[in-house]
């Protein structure tokens, strides 16, 4: 059976929870802020006063086309994606009083194409260096033309995207309200363990070793050797998630990216995305995305097997040596992500 049906049937069968999990207050700039209620499915809640390309229709446009969205089953279930964000967004803002309004310092990780009139929340370890390849060609303007032909650390140079926050107040506004916003998520244990793997198992990846590593070390290991705090390049996945779960690791400064919440990356109980699309249905969804945009017909996700891809079974693995209470607090911090993003709670914890 399909991903995308198995995920409309559990959609289906889900309750709705309310969130325990409560944010602090914070003193932040006021600016745009979408409502996150209004019926889409019966109207196109944009009017007809859209900034789009001319001579065509903005992809924004297009989604919330009053045909596409009576006749199209893909439509639909990208209803269904945004109506899970909106319910769990409401449940939990009975939970968290004050409204947190976002500064451009928290839009950092949306890149921004003006020409298709896009919006893309990069998420690390969710296929974002292919999307961050895509948007450097659609927002090129001819520079480049086959994605897979932009070397990875290319696509991961600041410079070369324009990201939200480098625009104007009264700009940001205008784009969060006329450009197509979308994001890709991932079943958040394992875009974890994708993580851990990546950063802290190949021994390029020294940068990460220094600077979390050694620190992960020094407060998780007894009897550390001066070598192991002196390279921090040995880290077992146990003492990761004991890292994260430590709430002096939660005071002392944001998560990195790579494993930071996609709720505090993207901010989807602030910002309205039009499309979330799925790591499990990344091909498809990412494809609908171009087609929105106009530039199907010549540009196209890039497929490859990736033979070291972090799977569910792999996943499994590494939780086994994972203590219950441990496995409970750390699925805690990822919580909304999971309600959020109507993933599960996967089978092979043990939560307390």
């Amino acid at each position: 059976m399909k991903p995308a049906l198995l995920e409309v049937m559990r959609m289906n069968r889900i309750c709705r929870m309310v969130l325990a999990t409560c944010f602090g207050s914070f003193i932040l700039v006021i600016f745009y802020f979408q409502s996150m209620l209004h019926p889409v499915m019966r109207r196109n809640p944009f009017g007809v006063d859209i900034c789009c390309r001319k001579g065509s229709r903005s992809p924004l446009q297009e989604l919330y086309n009053p045909i596409q969205l009576e006749l199209s089953n893909t439509a639909i279930l990208h209803q269904m994606r945004r109506d899970q964000v909106t319910d769990t967004c409401r449940a939990n803002s009975a939970m968290s009083r004050k409204r947190r309004v976002l500064t451009p310092n928290d839009l950092k990780h949306l890149v921004v194409d003006e020409d298709h009139e896009l919006i893309y929340c990069y998420v690390p370890k969710v296929a974002c260096t292919n999307w961050k390849r895509l948007m450097m060609v659609l927002s090129g303007r001819g520079k480049y033309s086959d994605p897979m032909e932009i070397p990875a650390n290319e696509a991961h140079v600041s410079a070369n995207l324009k990201t939200l926050n480098q625009y104007s107040i009264p700009e940001i506004n205008h784009r969060l309200k006329s450009y197509m916003k979308f994001l890709f998520v991932r079943e958040p244990f394992e875009r974890l363990v994708s993580a851990y793997r990546n950063k802290f198992t190949q021994k390029y990846n020294t940068s990460f070793h220094k600077r979390y590593g050694t620190k992960i070390i020094r407060r998780q290991r007894k009897n550390a050797t001066q070598e192991a705090l002196r390279k921090g390049d040995d880290v077992k996945f146990e003492e990761f998630v004991a890292y994260l779960i430590d709430p002096h690791t939660q005071r002392e400064e944001p998560f990195n990216e790579h494993w930071q919440t996609v709720y505090s990356l993207c901010h989807p109980c602030h910002i309205h995305y039009d499309l979330v699309g799925k790591y499990e249905t990344l091909e498809e969804d990412s494809n609908y995305v171009l087609q929105l945009a106009g530039v199907s017909g010549y540009l196209k996700f890039p497929t490859y097997a990736k033979s070291t891809r972090t799977t569910d079974e792999m996943t499994t693995e590494f939780f086994q040596n994972i203590s219950a209470e441990h496995q409970t607090q750390l699925y805690d911090v990822y919580k909304l992500d999971f309600l959020m993003f109507n993933y599960s709670v996967p089978s092979y914890l043990k939560l307390d």
